[in-house]
């Protein structure tokens, strides 16, 4: 992939980059040749993005024309949005109150040049900063709330006549740093693909979504599928928009940088799953128990709890009944009680972290039934055997170690029908992406317990009737989307 760097002068930015091609604003807005280039990354540097400005318009016929821009036209809306910034704020609390620890004043202005500010000090929280806002030039305002605590009050990007004279020495060394450690490749420095893809994973997580097999396989079928592939982890936020297609494979949260990559890819045009709609819908328990009830899906016999109305619990549910937290996951926030007494204290207890919680029937068997689908079609069909003498498929002791019942992988065929319809039925209320509907099979009727995004691949378990074939199908999908999004471009 090609890399320019666009400027208002040339002449003002006189460092050398390897694979780097320098021209003017104007050129890439008006020269043939750059507007026909593809597999082009442009790194904005403009004196202003401001709404129809130049470098708004650098950044927005980037995007037009299929090359990945930094700062995005996404990034330049994300500045102006005030709960971004705040979502920002908290997520960096603790690392921005120990950046800021020896100042006396009641607010400090921190510039960021290529994720790097002139005071080493501040490097590691400039460079976090440029995860989340990835833009050249950025400044933020920080204020002191109280004798002690620093909030991020503000944040938007600077433009390059706004740089200090005192601070251009190193913003040139930053920049040349930024360009020769990131080994930007050319052309012929990659791989022949169409379409690049990146698969998000976290190398430290003990429960992973698919094992170091399965991400393989997974690399394996894409390739044949003629995209370049990259795994990616959380500190590649910034390099969202080299890609094409963006496949998370490290477990979803919402008050997670997984969700927050999912939305940057979405807002920069990849196929992604899964996509944060997905996220936000799964991974709320209170959403899924009233979208289920509403479109009459069979359930557990649930009810939503809040602090007024614990005592109705047991009358509608009985007992012994299940509690759960509303971002439960893993079995991890999923509670079994067996008396009243218990029931009570463990629902003041888990109020205190949520205005709402799930209490839902206890419903005994001896495996969950597990339909993997995507694209609104079955891919594979899993028993989950509970573990020894546990109610649930994985039991966890005191110190967090967990043991897991066995799994059966079967052929979809020999699935009953309406345990994949109602699996179907149930993923088609949430999206067409990837997930993994969980049903209890009960006197011949199916109950849906949840439905998740994110699911569980991994090499030997959830591959063993379809082996290579189920990481083709999946890929087959992404490849499909890619190549529709290209083709509307094209007509546009």
């Amino acid at each position: 992939m090609d890399s320019v760097v666009v400027v208002e002068n040339p002449k003002d930015w006189q460092f050398e980059c390897n694979h780097v091609e320098i021209v003017s604003a104007r050129d890439y807005l008006t020269n043939f040749r750059l507007a026909h280039k593809r597999a082009v990354k442009v790194f904005n540097l403009c004196r202003s993005y401001s709404y129809q400005s130049t470098g708004y318009y650098v950044s927005l016929l980037a995007t037009a024309r299929g090359h990945k821009a930094l700062p995005s036209v996404s990034t330049l809306v994300d500045f102006r949005l005030s709960a971004l910034i705040r979502i920002a704020g908290e997520e960096l609390e603790e690392l921005i109150n120990k950046s800021f620890a020896p100042l006396h004043s009641d607010e400090f202005v921190l510039s960021i040049y290529f994720g790097k500010n002139v005071a080493r000090r501040y490097d590691r929280l400039a460079s976090r900063i440029f995860r989340i806002f990835p833009a050249p030039f950025i400044r933020c305002i920080f204020t002191r709330d109280g004798e002690k605590s620093w909030r991020l009050k503000n944040i938007h990007p600077i433009p390059a006549n706004e740089i200090p004279a005192d601070h251009l020495p190193d913003v040139v060394q930053f920049a040349e740093d930024f360009f020769e450690n990131r080994n930007i490749p050319t052309s012929s420095d990659i791989p022949a693909g169409r379409f690049s893809l990146a698969i998000l994973q976290n190398p430290d997580d003990e429960e992973p979504p698919s094992d170091a097999k399965a991400l393989q396989k997974f690399r394996k079928a894409a390739e044949k599928m003629d995209f370049n592939v990259e795994f990616i982890t959380r500190e590649d936020y910034a390099r969202l928009a080299e890609f094409d297609a963006l496949f998370i494979r490290e477990t979803t949260n919402v008050n997670h940088h997984t969700f927050r990559f999912a939305r940057r890819a979405q807002a920069e045009g990849l196929v992604v799953i899964d996509d944060p709609d997905s996220i936000l819908r799964c991974s709320n328990k209170v959403y899924l128990a009233e979208l289920l009830t509403r479109a009459k899906i069979p359930i557990p016999k649930s009810m939503i709890v809040h602090k007024d109305n614990i005592l109705e619990v047991s009358p509608t549910v009985g007992l012994p009944c299940i509690l759960k937290q509303p971002d439960s996951a893993f079995s991890r926030g999923v509670i079994k009680v067996e008396t009243e007494e218990e029931l009570q204290t463990e629902c003041k207890r888990l109020l205190d972290k949520s205005e709402l919680i799930i209490a839902q029937q206890f419903l005994p068997t001896e495996f969950d039934w597990r339909i993997g689908i995507m694209d609104g079609k079955p891919l594979y069909v899993c028993r989950y055997f509970m573990a020894k003498k546990h109610w649930q498929v994985v039991s966890r002791d005191a110190k967090g170690h967990s043991r897991w019942g066995k799994s059966e992988t079967i052929p979809l065929w020999q699935a009953p029908r309406n345990v994949i319809s109602t699996a179907l039925q149930a993923a088609s209320l949430i999206g067409d992406g990837l997930y993994g509907v969980d049903l209890k099979e009960v006197g011949g009727k199916c109950y849906i317990i949840e439905v998740n995004d994110n699911p569980d691949v991994v090499a030997g378990y959830e591959d063993a009737e379809l082996k290579d074939e189920l990481y083709n199908t999946i890929m087959s999908v992404f490849l499909e989307r890619v190549e529709r999004r290209k083709e509307r471009k094209i007509a546009k």
